[in-house]
């Protein structure tokens, strides 16, 4: 299902939305609206060979391991969000080395524009926020399934630097 599937009336004037070619066009007020990917960054912070992953403590995929990051808000620079994800997530503050990879991945009836970067950062981190708990994993140990399918290809692209 797309973000404007079902949608039949323009949110700004009420008019009736027309499907035109990849979008939706208000009738009335000829506002357009298109179902893009959602921005997202996450992070590979590594210490003695081995990734810090976090447990999700709310669906979708609660309990299952994923990356720290998150969603990009609207005027949010990414490497700003990839900044307070950490924060928010961790207590840790980083600094991104390198990027890693860019996938688009399904999420929750949507799919998101993920933006992975290698980090560096100092101290212990702690789980907040959304993040159950926090471990340490060596590249032969890794989880055997993650919140999402597409880390698993970056976890793997990780794993073989």
């Amino acid at each position: 299902m797309g973000a404007l599937d079902n949608w039949q009336f323009c949110p700004r004037c009420g008019g009736e939305l027309n499907t035109v070619d990849d979008h939706l066009a208000c009738a009335t007020c000829g506002e357009r609206y298109w179902a893009n990917a959602i921005p997202g960054v996450q992070g590979i912070l590594e210490r003695d060979g081995r990734v810090l992953l976090a447990r999700r403590a709310h669906e979708p995929r609660c309990g299952h391991w994923d990356l720290p990051g998150g969603f990009v808000n609207e005027t949010e620079e990414p490497i700003d969000a990839l900044r307070r994800e950490f924060v928010e997530e961790t207590g840790l503050e980083v600094e991104p080395v390198e990027l890693l990879r860019i996938d688009i991945e399904p999420y929750d009836g949507r799919h998101v524009f993920s933006v992975t970067w290698i980090v560096r950062g100092e101290g212990e981190p702690v789980a907040a926020d959304d993040v159950e708990e926090l471990r340490w994993f060596a590249r032969d140990a890794l989880p055997d399934e993650m919140a999402f399918p597409g880390q698993e290809k970056v976890l793997r692209a990780w794993a073989a630097r």
